[in-house]
């Protein structure tokens, strides 16, 4: 034997075994009745049916008010990017996030998106605000449309607008073009 080993006998000396009076079993699984689990699996399915919504409304990575992002999926060219980071498209509808909550916020930029597409429109602008009068929480609005955008698949690029159109409290967004569009 070591001396480590000497040591933790001469510690250990004198310590008693806990003894443990009450002990779950874990061998057996609790009964579910039929009905529960037709309850449990019918709320389940509900709960992911009744919100089509995939966008994710928990904490995001945090962007400034005054910062200029931009975004574009693999295969928008370099050209048709710069085309919108310029201004160069025209603008097919507008949205304006002023003074919305966070979920408020999620539901519409999700439904606007969706009628976008759905009339083939190409070419949006979604103004969140910067958020700069915000102390506490600067660019929250914005930092949530930054997340969100990617997330949906009809959204081909963004980028911060030009100042006559938002500046950076506002986005150039350019949608997917429809099948009929590209006909």
């Amino acid at each position: 034997m070591t001396d480590d080993d000497d040591f933790f006998l001469r510690e250990m000396q004198g310590v008693k075994k806990i003894q443990q009076t009450k002990k779950v079993d874990l061998s057996k699984p609790h009964s579910i009745t039929e009905a529960q689990k037709l309850r449990q699996q019918s709320a389940t399915q509900e709960k992911i049916s009744s919100d089509p919504n995939h966008l994710q409304h928990y904490e995001v990575e945090r962007v400034q008010p005054h910062d200029e992002i931009g975004f574009k999926c693999h295969g928008i060219q370099d050209g048709v990017f710069r085309k919108l980071r310029q201004g160069k498209f025209p603008i097919d509808a507008r949205l304006d996030l002023h003074r919305m909550t966070i979920d408020k916020a999620r539901e519409v930029v999700f439904g606007f998106i969706n009628d976008c597409v759905k009339y083939d429109l190409r070419t949006v602008l979604i103004t969140p605000g910067k958020g700069d009068r915000n102390i506490e929480d600067p660019a929250l609005l914005k930092s949530y449309l930054v997340h969100w955008l990617p997330q949906l698949a009809d959204v081909m690029a963004y980028h911060t607008a030009q100042p006559n159109d938002g500046g950076t409290g506002a986005f150039y967004v350019l949608l997917r073009k429809s099948t009929r569009n590209k006909e």
